[in-house]
């Protein structure tokens, strides 16, 4: 669709006016605030609004989970998230399955091998399916639930990848689509949200200023947002990051991760998946050390963490690393939280750091990730230089992100194609010049 149709107000306007709480599953409890404790049915409401308005999250019947899931049955479910689907916030049959999940866990060699790492995996969602980010989680968890609580009209806010799946995602179950992103996004990310055909606001502005905009438009329009009204559901598919890792290491967990850090979710969640696998004796428990990357150019969560305080002050983003810019980051109390009682650390990369990140892990591991990927390697990179990665520390680094959604970032960084004639002698000139070039290049990495 290419405008917006009238008819969406009337129609989404009743059902917010109704607010639906769809049949919950024997495993879904209800919503819980994080701050209060007080309890809401399982409808499109993401603060506590009668009490703190802090935000509120799923809460499930782990005793009914530890009766109904095994490793077995979770092995025997379909190559994707929804083999979790006790774990996760619907509650029928009518999930939305797009092959999204089950992202290759990849033994690092030659990155761990340049950082003096004996045990590093990359859990790849760069991969991952349809859009190439890990937000093609969240989104079909977010659709899943949208649609068992009767919306057709579906929106985000959104630095990129969010608007890419949510536009995807919506196209294949048929829901009607509009989404908010900063103007100045990159164009493969722009292009990558129009192809799916939904209306595509772009506006002067931030991520944060688009986010207030569309809480407003969630409250006049009564629309599914997908990290506003609907994001306690949302959140919940970051949760599949976790599980996937432990699942994919053996049913047992990594001594350390290493994570981007936007607005603090995705790393929150990992943890809830790893405790939900401990609680229902899915896997033994253990430590796991949390760490965290921002960019310099917008990291509220590193400076807070760095200065030892329990609050996140806001910041302006001014940074290449977009997907991850959100100057007022929703859980990034949670997330200092996290990194604190677990023994981790926060960092912050530069923005030419992000870019030698980037170039590092592609050269090393044949894997071309976004700038939050680069982030989340040139941090990964700095606590092994710093002293705060063991050598022999079983260590996950999490990419988010495909490169070629951010490809701007590099341009002018790496080399071009040797021109050369159709001719013998062209070629073997040429190829003496790239290995002199070569030679030097790794004189002025050993020094």
């Amino acid at each position: 669709m290419s405008s917006v149709d009238e008819s969406w107000e009337i129609k989404d306007m009743t059902q917010a006016t109704l607010t639906q709480t769809a049949g919950t599953s024997a495993t879904i409890k209800n919503l819980k605030c994080k701050e209060c404790g007080m309890e809401y049915d399982a409808k499109a409401i993401h603060i506590c609004e009668d009490n703190c308005f802090g935000p509120l999250e799923v809460s499930y019947d782990y005793e009914a989970l530890r009766r109904q899931v095994t490793r077995e049955t979770i092995q025997a479910g379909p190559n994707s998230i929804w083999r979790y689907r006790p774990f996760l916030p619907v509650s029928t049959d009518n999930f939305i399955d797009v092959g999204t999940g089950m992202t290759p866990l990849v033994k690092s060699h030659r990155l761990a091998r340049r950082l003096g790492l004996k045990n590093l995996y990359i859990k790849n969602d760069a991969v991952n399916m349809p859009t190439l980010s890990f937000k093609d989680r969240v989104v079909s968890v977010a659709l899943s639930r949208a649609r068992e609580l009767g919306f057709s009209t579906v929106s985000c806010a959104s630095t990129g990848n969010l608007a890419n799946s949510t536009a995807a995602i919506a196209a294949h179950a048929g829901l009607d689509c509009c989404v908010f992103i900063p103007a100045d996004l990159e164009a493969g990310k722009v292009l990558g949200t129009l192809v799916y055909n939904p209306t595509v606001m772009a506006v002067k502005g931030n991520y944060d200023q688009v986010n207030r905009l569309c809480c407003e438009v969630a409250n006049t329009h009564g629309w599914g947002f997908v990290n506003i009204n609907l994001r306690p559901y949302y959140s919940e598919g970051s949760k599949t990051l976790g599980f996937e890792v432990a699942e994919q290491l053996g049913w047992q967990l990594p001594d350390h991760i290493v994570a981007p850090l936007a607005s603090g979710s995705l790393y929150t969640k990992i943890h809830k998946g790893f405790q939900e696998f401990i609680k229902v004796g899915l896997i033994e428990d253990k430590a796991v050390r949390f760490s965290g990357a921002q960019a310099e150019g917008c990291s509220p969560i590193a400076q807070a963490f760095k200065e030892g305080r329990d609050f996140v002050t806001p910041v302006k983003p001014s940074t290449i690393a977009k997907s991850i810019a959100i100057g007022n980051p929703a859980d990034g109390i949670y997330a200092l939280e996290i990194a604190k009682k677990t023994g981790g650390n926060i960092e912050s990369v530069t923005d030419a750091e992000i870019v030698e990140g980037m170039k590092l892990l592609a050269e090393t591991e044949g894997i071309f990730t976004e700038t939050a990927g680069g982030t989340t390697i040139a941090v990964l990179k700095k606590l092994v230089e710093a002293g705060k990665i063991d050598s022999d520390e079983t260590t996950v680094a999490y990419i988010t992100g495909n490169g070629l959604k951010t490809q701007e970032a590099i341009q002018g960084y790496i080399g071009e194609p040797l021109t050369i004639e159709a001719k013998l002698d062209s070629f073997e000139r040429a190829l003496e010049r790239s290995r002199t070039l070569e030679r030097l290049e790794w004189q002025q990495v050993l020094v």
